[in-house]
């Protein structure tokens, strides 16, 4: 019995190396959940992560994952919540016990509980809240009273603070003799009488001078502020460009209320990075864990945008009729023209969105990217167009259907490299997340130049 723990357990410390659960861990807290093994189960379950058991609960179905939670019990952690889908963290706050969600809850930072709050339903939330003790209760009320997706709801309100006119030792005995601190901080925050900020102090710093020496000689230089109802993507922007590691947050007097730390401001960049590649597809904010309605919901509108176009696209080529019916072979080599537009405008399309993103793209250059957008899709193009140059009289032994088909390439790509840049830009300008309406414009500007180009030129070329 001893050996196969120890297989299992060394099997579970393979696939954490691999930053993954193995299907044989998986199958052995299964097997002890069906039969009720609760010390087995644990022993399992202790080595692994936080997102780990996060992940298993999302693998389950809704029947083992109630089983599992309810056999695990006081095991578990705040923190698993925090690594939860939102799809399914209702659900788990439901089926645990109050005194399970109380101890589980109180351990975590203000920030995760705000983070976790804050995308419940009115009765998880409730609580949730009714967990905490008053104070933090009315902590994480406060933080939630400030708009969505600002620096507000970011921040977590413990802070390590002390008086501009401390030294390096009576920050060191401060903290050595605090009863709580934060579970992850970089800086002291020096402040003065009135709560304002001054600077802040790396705890390497401190550990590294003399106990004598004054915090106010050790100051970050490049000390940044945040204003609680400051973007969250601004914030996280800032922490991105100029490396910075945390940052006290002030309210509307300009007083210390919190901190930003640098997890959580690289958490709302892969946010924003996941949401923009989940709209550029038209799926919304979708997961695996949604269910069949909510999914059909979020797909279907984007659906019928595609149809639009399509049917748009379709009118185009109806235009056309007769010149298809005289040579069959345009209706072999038009979706080509279409679907190489359409590519190349994904490609420069998925560029500008990060582009805007990163805010790497502005006034500033955007002509410049414009044309070189442009010029990469005009030598893409003219590569292209020799070689369905060369396929059109192979093919169907017609030189003129070549020299088509060749130009009708060329003018598609270049268009679809303009195409791909403007349109996110003149979006983004008109207030329109690019991410989410880009995709459409761009296949429809694609779909319809190459058609109107390849039938148009083979109407004038060919007949």
């Amino acid at each position: 019995m001893v050996e196969e723990d120890t297989d299992i357990k060394d099997e579970a410390d393979l696939e954490e190396d691999g930053y993954s659960l193995s299907a044989k861990v998986l199958s052995a807290i299964l097997f002890a959940l069906d039969t009720g093994d609760r010390e087995k189960l644990i022993a399992l379950m202790e080595p692994l992560h936080a997102a780990d058991i996060a992940d298993i609960l999302e693998q389950v179905n809704a029947y083992d994952r109630r089983r599992l939670i309810l056999l695990y019990g006081e095991e578990f952690d705040g923190e698993i919540l925090s690594e939860l889908d939102e799809g399914i963290r209702d659900e788990v706050i439901h089926v645990l016990k109050p005194e399970v969600l109380a101890e589980a809850v109180r351990d975590m930072e203000s920030d995760d509980v705000v983070d976790l709050v804050e995308d419940l339903d009115e009765e998880a939330q409730e609580a949730v809240l009714a967990s905490l003790e008053d104070v933090d209760r009315l902590a994480v009320e406060k933080s939630l009273s400030y708009p969505e997706f600002s620096a507000g709801r970011l921040m977590q309100r413990e802070v390590v603070m002390g008086p501009e006119h401390w030294t390096v030792g009576q920050a060191i005995d401060f903290m050595r003799e605090a009863e709580e601190l934060p579970e992850d901080f970089y800086h002291v925050v020096l402040i003065d009488p009135k709560m304002h900020p001054v600077g802040h102090v790396t705890l390497g710093k401190i550990l590294g001078a003399p106990r004598s020496q004054p915090l106010i000689e050790l100051l970050e230089p490049g000390f940044r502020t945040f204003r609680v109802d400051e973007s969250e993507t601004d914030v996280a922007y800032a922490f991105n460009q100029y490396h910075m590691i945390s940052a006290p947050v002030l309210d509307e007097n300009d007083r210390v209320v919190g901190v930003i730390t640098i997890d959580d401001a690289m958490n709302v960049l892969d946010e924003e990075h996941e949401e923009d590649i989940m709209r550029l597809a038209g799926v919304g904010e979708g997961s695996l864990a949604d269910r069949v309605s909510d999914t059909v919901k979020q797909r279907l509108p984007w659906l019928a945008v595609n149809l639009v176009t399509a049917i748009l696209a379709s009118m185009v080529i109806a235009q056309f009729e007769d010149t298809i019916a005289k040579f069959v072979a345009l209706a072999v080599l038009m979706p080509i023209v279409a679907s190489m537009g359409g590519n190349a405008g994904t490609q420069a399309l998925t560029v500008a969105v990060r582009a805007i993103a990163t805010r790497d793209l502005t006034g500033a250059n955007v002509w410049r990217v414009i044309r070189r957008e442009v010029l990469v899709g005009l030598a893409n193009g003219l590569v292209f167009a020799v070689i369905m140059g060369i396929v059109g009289v192979v093919w169907f032994g017609s030189p003129a259907l070549g020299a088509v088909i060749g130009l009708a390439m060329v003018i598609n790509l270049v268009i679809a490299g303009l195409a791909g840049i403007g349109v996110p830009v003149l979006l983004e300008r008109a207030g329109v997340d690019p991410a989410l309406a880009s995709g459409a414009f761009v296949t429809t500007v694609t779909d319809v130049v190459g058609f109107f180009a390849f039938l148009g030129l083979a109407g004038v070329v060919l007949l």
